[in-house]
């Protein structure tokens, strides 16, 4: 049997202790809880960071009370047909008519996925700077039948945010969100998309790798 050949697209950045933070998460730490050597068959670590961290999908408990850890939402948001979207220079808010050109044919709407690039190189280091998205354009892409959104910035929010509300629109529409994805050299087209979260059971959020297939 051969392999398959369709091209794969890493969207994830690399996870270690120089992984960008958003202010007052927790960063990446590892310490070897046991080393290979006599007496011992093997190497362990634990490891402590925020499930912030990288390419991650948020759960609704993130920004409400009560609501579903990332372990109870369903997976099928996160797999599935995706187009990318280009829209480099939007400035500090993602506004539907940014998105429009992505609709084709006109009027035939999107598939259920959307990540958007903004910028030609995802940061590695912090700056509040970063474009987010503007509550009406969840709506709009809702209306179009997304149901998860991605986008290559910390937050769908912006940094000064207070009140989060395209993170509050996304309760209200219940959709799915990927941040800090890496799509700098991801052409504007259509994709199968696959990152599933981790079934973490108690969490607002989760670690994924996110990768691109060619159709």
């Amino acid at each position: 049997m051969s392999a398959d050949p369709r091209r794969l697209w890493d969207i994830s950045p690399p996870v270690g202790p120089a992984t960008l933070v958003y202010p007052g998460d927790q960063p990446y730490t590892q310490h070897w809880t046991a080393t290979l050597g006599p007496g011992c068959a093997a190497n362990v670590s634990a490891i402590t960071l925020s499930p912030h961290l990288g390419a991650h999908a948020d759960a609704p408990l993130h920004y409400a009370e009560g609501a579903a850890a990332i372990g109870a939402v369903d997976l099928a948001p996160f797999l599935g047909v995706c187009r990318v979207v280009h829209a480099m220079g939007c400035g500090r808010l993602i506004q539907p008519e940014h998105l429009r050109q992505a609709v084709r044919p006109v009027g035939v709407g999107l598939p259920p996925r959307v990540l958007v690039r903004t910028c030609d190189r995802a940061a590695t280091t912090w700056t509040a700077d970063f474009t987010a998205f503007a509550p009406e354009t969840l709506d709009w892409l809702a209306g179009q039948g997304v149901r998860l959104v991605g986008i290559d910035t910390p937050s769908v929010d912006p940094a000064d945010s207070a009140a989060l509300d395209s993170h509050q629109r996304l309760l209200r529409l219940d959709l799915r969100v990927l941040e800090n994805l890496v799509l700098d050299d991801v052409p504007a087209g259509d994709y199968e998309l696959i990152a599933l979260p981790l079934r973490w059971m108690h969490a607002e959020a989760s670690p994924v790798r996110a990768v691109l297939r060619s159709l």
